[in-house]
C-alpha cells in the first residue's frame, strides 16, 4: 500500500499499474452481528460510535466492468448515518438482496460491510470490458451502482429495477483504502482541488442538480425563487449554488446565524433563521400548526417582494413537509427526497390539489446528470462546501457529529493521503476560485500544489 501511495504522491500514477495489490487494507465497516445493538432506542440515541469499525478488510479482484480504485478521500453523507444507526433498516438486508442477483454480486453478501458514497482517487485496476479508465487515471466516483440489464433503465439508469446506492446498498464503498466501483460511476477528478475537496461533491451536488435541474426534477428556471431547507447542508449547499448559477432566487432556511453567514458568503441574500424566529411547525406530536405556516409563508413574501416559491427543495421530510406543500406557489412543486427528520409526510392535500401543485420524488442521478453536475464543479461554476476534514480513524465521530447536525456543508475524510492540501494539478484555475473554495471553512488550510 505504502508504494502504491508513493507513487501517487511522486506524481507518477501511472507507475500504480506496475504495483502488486495488498490483499488487505482499511476501510470503515458495520458488523452483521451488532445489528441488534441499538434495539429500542429513539433515533436520535442511536450512536455511530459505537456500531462503526475500522478494519483490515479483503480487498475484491475488479471482475468485468468493475474498477479498483486507490481511495485518497472521502466524504460523509447521511446514508453513512443510516448505515451506522440500522435504519430504516440493517444494510446486510441490501446486500443480501444484492447478493442473491448473480455470482457475481455474491461478492458483496458479507459479515460486514465497507461503507461510503463518495471518493476521489486513482485508478489501479480495471477489469475486463473497461475501455474508458486504465491504471492510473485520477478519478472521483458517483454513488449510482446499476445493472441495465432491463429495458427501463435505459431511458433513465435511477429506473434501473436493479439500480442501488454505491456503500449504501453495496459492498466496497468509499470509506477504505481501496474501493471497488463500476467503470461507469467514474468520472474525471476536477484538476484544480484538492483530494479531499474532489471527494466532498460526488453524491450531494448530484443529487441536488438532479432535484433542481434535470428534466428528472424541477426544471428549474431562470428567475425562480426556490426555497431551500437546510442551506448550509451538504445538499443545500449545492443547491444553494446551483440556484444562483442557474439565475434564480435562493429563499435559505438555515437553523443559526453561523449557517446563516455560509449561505451569505455563497452569495444568497435571503435567509431565514428559523431557530432565531422560533418556527414551531407541529403543536404537538401529532398535530401541525396552520398558523406557523401562515407565518413561515408571510416571512418568505416580506423577503421576496411577495412572492411565494416556484420550487421547494425538501429533504427534511416529516418535519417541514406540510409547511413545504402550503408555502409553495400556485402551480408551484415541491421536488422531494431523502427525509432527515422522518419519512412519515403529512401534509393538508387541500393546498395541494386546489392550488395545482405538484409533489415529484427523486432519488440520487443518473451517470448524465451526475456527469453534467462534475462538470460545473470542474469548470469552477459550482464549488465544493468542505467544511472540515478528518482522518480515516476518526470517522465514527464524524458521523456521530453529522447525525446531530453539529457540521455545515460537507464533512471530508482522508482515506490514503497523508494529510489535507494533495491532489491540486491546476494552479492556476485554483487561485482564481481559492475563496469560494473555502468559504466553508472558517480557518483555510494552506494547500500545496
Amino acid at each position: 500500500m505504502q508504494k502504491i501511495l508513493d507513487a501517487i504522491l511522486a506524481g507518477e500514477p501511472g507507475a500504480v499499474a506496475a504495483l502488486p495489490v495488498p490483499d488487505f487494507c482499511r476501510g470503515v465497516t458495520l458488523h452483521a452481528d451488532e445489528v441488534a445493538m441499538f434495539d429500542g432506542l429513539d433515533g436520535r440515541d442511536k450512536d455511530p460510535r459505537a456500531s462503526l469499525h475500522l478494519d483490515e478488510v479483503a480487498v475484491p479482484r475488479p471482475a468485468a466492468g468493475e474498477v479498483l480504485v486507490a481511495v485518497m478521500a472521502s466524504g460523509i453523507n447521511h446514508n453513512t448515518v443510516w448505515s451506522s444507526i440500522f435504519e430504516p433498516m440493517p444494510t446486510f438486508r441490501f446486500l443480501s438482496r444484492y447478493g442473491k442477483t448473480s455470482p457475481q454480486a455474491a461478492r458483496h453478501d458479507l459479515p460486514y460491510h465497507v461503507l461510503g458514497s463518495d471518493l476521489a482517487g486513482v485508478v489501479l485496476r480495471c477489469g475486463d470490458g473497461v475501455t474508458a479508465w486504465r491504471p492510473g487515471d485520477e478519478v472521483v466516483a458517483h454513488c449510482l451502482s446499476v445493472e441495465l440489464d432491463h429495458p427501463d433503465g435505459h431511458a433513465d439508469a435511477m429506473l434501473d429495477p436493479e439500480q442501488r446506492i454505491w456503500g449504501f446498498e453495496t459492498n466496497f464503498g468509499g470509506l477504505a483504502e481501496l474501493a471497488l466501483v463500476k467503470a461507469n460511476q467514474l468520472m474525471p477528478k476536477p484538476d484544480h482541488l484538492t483530494w479531499e475537496e474532489a471527494a466532498a461533491s460526488g453524491l450531494v451536488n448530484s443529487t441536488a442538480y438532479r432535484q433542481l435541474v434535470s428534466p428528472n426534477g424541477a426544471r428549474m428556471k431562470q428567475g425562480d425563487t426556490v426555497l431551500i431547507w437546510g442551506a448550509s447542508g451538504g445538499l443545500g449547499s449545492y443547491a444553494t449554488q446551483l440556484v444562483l448559477n442557474g439565475g434564480g432566487t435562493p429563499v435559505c432556511v438555515v437553523s443559526s446565524p453561523r449557517k446563516a453567514e455560509v449561505c451569505r458568503r455563497m452569495g444568497a441574500e435571503l435567509v431565514i433563521d428559523r431557530s432565531a424566529e422560533g418556527y414551531r411547525f407541529w403543536s404537538d406530536e401529532h398535530t401541525q400548526d396552520l398558523r406557523e405556516w401562515r407565518r413561515f409563508g408571510s416571512r418568505i413574501r416580506e423577503l421576496t417582494g411577495g412572492d411565494d416559491p416556484d420550487i421547494v427543495f425538501e429533504h427534511p421530510g416529516r418535519e417541514t413537509f406540510g409547511a413545504s406543500v402550503f408555502v409553495a406557489r400556485r402551480g408551484g412543486t415541491i421536488v422531494s427526497c431523502a427525509s432527515t427528520s422522518g419519512y412519515e409526510h403529512t401534509y393538508d392535500n387541500r393546498y395541494l390539489w386546489m392550488h395545482l401543485k405538484r409533489i415529484v420524488g427523486t432519488h440520487f442521478a443518473n451517470y448524465r446528470e451526475a456527469w453534467e453536475a462534475n462538470r460545473l464543479i470542474t469548470k469552477g461554476r459550482v464549488h465544493p462546501t468542505l467544511s472540515r476534514v478528518v482522518p480515516l480513524e476518526q470517522t465514527p465521530q464524524a458521523v456521530y457529529d453529522v447525525h446531530h447536525n453539529r457540521h455545515q456543508g460537507k464533512v471530508g475524510v482522508l482515506c490514503l493521503a497523508p494529510q489535507e492540501g494533495l491532489g491540486v494539478r491546476d494552479v492556476e484555475l485554483r487561485a482564481r476560485h481559492e475563496a469560494a473554495i473555502n468559504r466553508f471553512r472558517t480557518e483555510p488550510e494552506p494547500v500545496a500544489g
